[in-house]
């Protein structure tokens, strides 16, 4: 399923940050197809490509040698690899990277859909810090599933996760379109608790039977199921600490005096 609108949701703000946040991933998105493709996903992707996702992407292994690869081999060609920032810092510039068309396009999707609802809960800057920390949570839930992996996670799916699951605290019973494609595509209207369940649920699932076969997987499920799981957590605790009733109303049970 891929939604594409959402309602019952007013916004008071315009969503700077969010669009902004799509502005950059598209932009680093243009420059990485400039550079001969989009990287190792789907064995695609030009040397440079390659490179720069060796360079930029989150690599778990370079974490634990608390140093980057510096050169990278194909064929009979070496090339070296010049990384100007720490390691750990690939941990923020991944989140702005992706493997394939489908991957930025699916992703921008969801943000859109999901991100200005909840940028306008929070405010511009504490949506900023939220998804970045979300982000962060996700990726250091890859790293503890498999420490040792040499592959580049890159991906903002791990902070819109992050999104999703502050979304379904908020706003479990929105009404939210999607595609379905399957033979035909269709278009149908479900609430966010389904549509959001069903997605986590079978992320979940996917990530326990990808356990010990991870270099076979080229889809970070524990840094999906990580930044759900921080996201709800985090906007239960802000609404709790508010006042706020955790559990929001079901408009179909709702009724005037």
């Amino acid at each position: 399923m891929f939604p594409y609108s959402d309602a019952d949701v007013h916004h008071g703000t315009f969503p700077y940050v969010n669009v902004v946040l799509i502005g950059l991933c598209a932009l680093v998105f243009l420059y990485q197809l400039s550079l001969g493709g989009v990287g190792f996903l789907g064995g695609g992707g030009g040397i440079e490509a390659r490179i720069f996702f060796l360079t930029w992407g989150f690599i778990p292994e370079e974490l634990i040698r608390g140093e980057p690869y510096t050169t990278f081999t194909t064929g009979a060609i070496t090339r070296s690899i010049e990384t100007p920032v720490p390691t750990w810092v690939t941990i923020f510039s991944s989140m702005f990277m992706h493997g394939g068309f489908m991957h930025f396009a699916g992703n921008m999707m969801f943000l859109w859909v999901f991100g200005d609802n909840i940028e306008d809960r929070l405010g511009h800057v504490k949506y900023l810090f939220f998804y970045l920390f979300t982000g962060v949570v996700a990726t250091l839930a890859h790293f503890a599933i498999d420490p040792s992996s040499e592959t580049p996670l890159v991906g903002a799916s791990g902070a819109i996760s992050g999104v999703l699951g502050a979304y379904l605290v908020l706003y479990p019973f929105n009404r939210v379109k999607a595609l379905v494609v399957l033979y035909i595509i269709t278009v149908i209207e479900v609430r966010a608790v389904i549509l959001l369940g069903l997605w986590f649920g079978w992320q979940l699932f996917q990530g326990l039977i990808s356990l010990g076969l991870s270099s076979q997987v080229n889809v970070a499920f524990f840094a999906h199921i990580g930044g759900f799981a921080a996201g709800s957590l985090i906007m239960a605790a802000l609404k709790m600490a508010s006042g706020e009733p955790l559990k929001p109303v079901n408009p179909r049970r709702a009724y005037e005096d």
